[in-house]
C-alpha cells in the first residue's frame, strides 16, 4: 500500500489548501499528499501556476485530490445548473490532471445534500446523471472518480460504501469507483462484511482515522485490525490517505505513518506489531 496525508483538515492558511504541510510529509516520508480541489479551484491561474510549481519541486506527488465541488455549486434540488457544473468539473479535473491526480474523491456532501422540496429519490437521480456526465471526461485525462460514502451528519445521500457500490453498479463506467472511510463507516456502524463482499469490485481509495477523526497512532482500537484484515483480504493494494483533525501535525502524521507502515508488514506477511 501507499500512503499519503489529506493536508485540508490541519489547513491554517486562509485559502484552506494546506501548501504549509508540503515540506514536512516530504520530510516525513509519506509516498504522496491528497489536495483539496474545490480550494485550489478558489485560486487565479497565476496562483495555481505557482502552486503547481511548488508541488512539482517536491519528492512527493498529489496523487490524490479531494473536495471535488464547493458546497455553492449546487447538485441536487431545485436550484442545478448542469451547463455551470460541467463547466466547472471540466475546468477541476484539468487542475487535478495538470497536478498528475490519479484519483479525484467525489464527497461533496453539502453540495450533494438533498434540500427540503425534493424527494431522497429524485436527488439520487441527479447524481446519476452528474456521473453519467463526468464520467467520460475522467476517461479522457485518466482520472478515476471516487465515490465517498458521508455519514448522516454531513449528508443525506450515499451514506455507506454499499450505498456507493450500488451507485457505481448503475454508473457502469471504469472511471467510476467507490472510496471507503474508516471514520464514516464506524459513525454509520456499517458491518465490515460490505467491505470484503464489494472491496474487489469497487473499492479505489481509503481515506483512514480514528474513529474520533484523529490521526491513528495515540489510540488504539479494536477495529483497526479488522478493517485492515477486510483490506487484506480483498487484496487492496492501492493508496491509504490519513484525513483527518490534528493539534500537533507534525508529531500525529510521524506516528500515523508509523501504524501504517506497520500494518503494510503485516499485509506483506511480517509481524506488525500492532
Amino acid at each position: 500500500m501507499r500512503f499519503g496525508c489529506c493536508i485540508n483538515m490541519v489547513a491554517s492558511e486562509p485559502d484552506g489548501i494546506g501548501t504549509e504541510h508540503l515540506n514536512e510529509l516530504e520530510y516525513l516520508g509519506y509516498d504522496y499528499v491528497e489536495m483539496p480541489l474545490s480550494e485550489m479551484m478558489g485560486l487565479d491561474e497565476q496562483k495555481f501556476l505557482e502552486l503547481k510549481s511548488r508541488v512539482d519541486r517536491l519528492s512527493i506527488r498529489c496523487e490524490v485530490c479531494n473536495n471535488f465541488f464547493p458546497k455553492h455549486i449546487r447538485l441536487t434540488g431545485q436550484e442545478v445548473h448542469m451547463d455551470r457544473i460541467m463547466n466547472y468539473a471540466r475546468h477541476a479535473l484539468t487542475r487535478a490532471e495538470a497536478l498528475g491526480a490519479a484519483c479525484v474523491v467525489f464527497g461533496s456532501g453539502a453540495a450533494k445534500n438533498v434540500p427540503d422540496g425534493t424527494s431522497l429519490e429524485n436527488g439520487y437521480q441527479q447524481i446519476v446523471e452528474l456521473l453519467n456526465q463526468i464520467a467520460p471526461l475522467a476517461e479522457d485525462k485518466g482520472i478515476i472518480i471516487c465515490i465517498e460514502p458521508l455519514r448522516k451528519q454531513e449528508c443525506n445521500l450515499i451514506n455507506t460504501f454499499n450505498e456507493g457500490s450500488s451507485l457505481a453498479d448503475e454508473i457502469n463506467h471504469p472511471n467510476i469507483k467507490v472510496l471507503i472511510d474508516y471514520f464514516h463507516m464506524m459513525a454509520e456502524r456499517e458491518p465490515m462484511n460490505h467491505l470484503r463482499k464489494l472491496g474487489k469490485k469497487h473499492l479505489a481509495h481509503v481515506h483512514f482515522s480514528s474513529s474520533g477523526r484523529e490521526f491513528p497512532g495515540y489510540r488504539k482500537e479494536a477495529a483497526y485490525h479488522i478493517f485492515f484484515d477486510a483490506l487484506r483480504e480483498i487484496e487492496y493494494d492501492g493508496r491509504v490517505s490519513c484525513e483527518a483533525y490534528s493539534g500537533n501535525f507534525i508529531t500525529e502524521a510521524a506516528m500515523a505513518l508509523e501504524f501504517l507502515k506497520h500494518v503494510d508488514v503485516k499485509a506483506k506477511g511480517g509481524d506488525s506489531g500492532v
